[in-house]
């Protein structure tokens, strides 16, 4: 589990395809406090520590399978590409954000950036099966970072995001067209499926 708080953002250093495809990712977390099989959410996907260094810095290594990429922005990927990264919650850390499982949902697009003080305001179309779990006020995940819901119009909703989240993660670079990670906030999914029960 982890909680859309980035701790890092971590750049794409190789990617190679072995019938899964792996990818290698700088970063710069102490990766001696980094277990093989532990898992690092990238740009909101949990992925699971295959292998780890330090030269020429330090990095982990990890598989995406075939169903990762088919949900995510992950086939667009490219050696250089910036990712947001939350190493997983444990015991006694602080809750900042909202319960997030890295189990992205589907894929959101960037439709109009407008700034609104030292914030960016940012509309996102999300896919129609996805938009009905969207509320105003309601938590999101997108590339992995926690964010609040201003608005929400059919499939179309907003955020607002502030300097500091911009400075700390990839936001600073979004632009319109950008194809996101989203995930639905996990409350909102298990109301969805006991009110199917109770029709």
């Amino acid at each position: 589990m982890f909680t859309g708080i980035i701790t890092d953002v971590g750049t794409v250093l190789e990617l190679e395809k072995r019938g899964d495809l792996r990818a290698r990712i700088g970063c710069a977390y102490d990766v001696d406090g980094i277990e093989i099989g532990a898992s690092i959410a990238c740009d909101g996907v949990c992925l699971t520590v295959i292998a780890l260094g330090t030269d020429p810095q330090n990095w982990f290594d990890v598989e995406i399978s075939a169903e990762s990429v088919s949900k995510t922005n992950i086939g667009a990927w490219t050696v250089g590409k910036r990712l947001n990264l939350e190493r997983a919650l444990k015991l006694g850390d602080e809750l900042g954000g909202h319960i997030v499982s890295g189990h992205v949902d589907g894929v959101a697009v960037i439709t109009a950036m407008k700034d609104e003080g030292d914030s960016t305001r940012i509309t996102f179309e999300a896919p129609e099966a996805l938009a009905k779990f969207i509320a105003p006020k309601g938590s999101v995940a997108l590339n992995g970072t926690s964010l609040t819901v201003n608005e929400v119009e059919g499939c179309s909703f907003g955020i607002n995001v502030i300097p500091h989240t911009q400075e700390v993660t990839t936001w600073g670079v979004a632009k319109v067209g950008d194809k996101v990670n989203l995930e639905i906030d996990t409350l909102a999914r298990y109301v969805a499926r006991l009110q199917e029960w109770q029709v």
